[in-house]
């Protein structure tokens, strides 16, 4: 459609996208609502739109699957600088510590505390695991998948406390060694391993929730720091 006289301002644009996803009017996979419906509701052209979900995905908000639309992507954390400092030191065998002792409480957490709603976005993100076969979308896919297991905990020091993880994961210069770690066969095996994990969630077992997620992180770490499929 032809943009009305008084379209909004591209600052405006990317200000209404960041408070719809800020308020969750997403689907239950954290997708945004189709290009031609925010379009109309937003009263611009879809060229327009893609503008601002440039930006929003330059700014690391958003991401998009080819043929299947645009999403929401984590936040990063708050204390980005400090984090960032603290990446340049960290090395892959300290980050991978904190997982083992924080990530299997967390899945245990969700088993008891995910509601409907997080059971159902989280099968939608493990099946994204199991869909991915290029590196780069197989390691979206894998954080996005981790970070709501560790949001249907229902705890926020502990979501505060994985986030600042994350973000120094995602900081850290070794992060070509994860990638590089991320081989056919590992993304296949890893996809597995999270499928478990989203069945002993979401059927409430929560001892065996919290070894899957051990199991799985001990063979991420064990892909990272030998390198050996």
């Amino acid at each position: 459609m032809t943009p009305p006289a008084t379209s909004p301002a591209p600052s405006d644009i990317v200000e209404r996208l960041a408070t719809l996803i800020a308020l969750g009017e997403l689907e239950p996979d954290g997708r945004l609502p189709p290009e031609r419906i925010l379009a109309t509701r937003f009263g611009i052209s879809r060229s327009r739109l893609r503008q601002a979900l440039d930006q929003l995905e330059s700014e690391g908000a958003v991401y998009r699957r080819q043929g299947r639309g645009t999403f929401a992507a984590p936040p990063v954390h708050n204390g980005y600088n400090g984090l960032n400092r603290l990446a340049r030191h960290a090395s892959p065998q300290e980050i991978m510590e904190v997982r083992l002792h924080i990530e299997p409480t967390l899945a245990a957490l969700a088993t008891v505390r995910a509601s409907p709603g997080d059971i159902a976005r989280l099968e939608q993100l493990m099946l994204a695991t199991l869909d991915q076969s290029d590196q780069a979308a197989y390691e979206v896919a894998d954080d996005i998948f981790h970070y709501h297991v560790a949001k249907a905990a229902g705890n926020i020091l502990f979501l505060e406390v994985y986030e600042s993880i994350r973000t120094v994961r995602k900081l850290a210069a070794w992060g070509n060694l994860r990638r590089e770690s991320h081989t056919a066969e590992a993304m296949t095996r890893f996809g597995e391993q999270h499928q478990s994990l989203f069945r002993c969630i979401s059927s409430g077992q929560s001892s065996e929730a919290a070894q899957a997620m051990e199991l799985h992180i001990q063979d991420v770490n064990r892909m990272i720091l030998a390198g050996d499929p």
